[in-house]
């Protein structure tokens, strides 16, 4: 990571030593990975790091009085969110070396797409002994790393509920139903919800489990996401305003689904598209179970 130029003295790279991030699973802690592929809006995540702070020379380095008050600090950043917050903070008092473990669940429905990580270390108050090139600002920055991965799943990637369909208006022994609601400029994390069935446990177990699916759990998964690629298309044609000229804002329901048609269809303009789906419904319904490739299970 390029260290970026800061208008005050900071420490040396190497007077933190962060070990890399881990992730907690039922077996224990594994390596982050650069993404993970079985991820879905249920899926919680916990995650580790231990990270050593040499204080003495950190205040030393930085020019600050040898009682200044340091911290290490965690924040998260979702970009299929576009949400972020603070995971921990930590103070960091005394001299010698610093040992912060820091250990955090952030809630799976808050996530999507890239992950950022980002760790600092950071004044904690504000010092008005300091040398004027010193850092001086509470939050003031003196090292930072950031970790990534791409959160990316078999299962349909929008918020989703388990709930008992019985008390619905949905009917009882249906799975799963995808929920579609606003305008096309609406944010899409407001307009999509898939609702999951509590009564069927097959299809409950397979979200469960999305982290490490079995061979039954990867199936349903596969049939929720054809299913969910379905209603979306048709929502979609059900348009007439729906075309790729359009101008949709960056984040909105509208420019998700043509974010979706280019994956289903390169090359074919919606106009084809929708004129397939009018003329031809059961050539389409097969065109689209070919194009999410269903049931490919690796």
């Amino acid at each position: 990571m390029t260290r970026r130029a800061l208008p005050y003295r900071a420490p040396a790279e190497d007077v933190v030593s962060a070990e890399p991030w881990r992730l907690v699973v039922e077996e224990g802690e594994v390596p982050l990975p650069e993404a993970l592929p079985d991820w879905d809006y249920q899926m919680d995540l916990r995650l580790r790091r231990t990270v050593h702070v040499d204080l003495d020379r950190a205040r030393r380095e930085s020019g600050l009085p040898v009682d200044a008050e340091l911290a290490l600090a965690a924040v998260w950043t979702a970009t299929g969110s576009n949400l972020s917050g603070p995971a921990q903070h930590v103070r960091l008092a005394g001299t010698g070396t610093g040992r912060v473990g820091l250990d955090f669940t952030l809630r799976g429905a808050d996530l999507g797409g890239l992950l950022r990580l980002d760790t600092a270390l950071v004044l904690s108050e504000r010092r008005t002994d300091a040398r004027p090139s010193s850092p001086r600002r509470a939050g003031s920055v003196l090292w930072s790393d950031r970790g990534t991965t791409r959160l990316q799943g078999d299962a349909p990637q929008f918020p989703m509920a388990v709930i008992d369909f019985a008390l619905t208006s949905f009917p009882e022994n249906a799975a799963w139903h995808l929920q579609i609601s606003g305008s096309l400029d609406s944010a899409t994390m407001g307009s999509l919800l898939l609702l999951v069935n509590e009564r069927n446990t097959v299809t409950t177990t397979a979200f469960q489990r999305a982290a490490r699916p079995t061979q039954v759990d990867r199936i349903v998964l596969s049939a929720v996401h054809a299913d969910a690629a379905r209603v979306m298309v048709e929502h979609a044609l059900s348009h007439e305003d729906f075309t790729e000229d359009t101008d949709f804002p960056e984040g909105s329901l509208g420019a998700t689904l043509l974010n979706l048609f280019d994956q289903l269809f390169p090359g074919q303009s919606i106009t084809d598209i929708r004129l397939r789906q009018r003329q031809s419904p059961a050539i389409f319904a097969s065109d689209l179970q070919s194009a999410v490739r269903i049931f490919e299970v690796p």
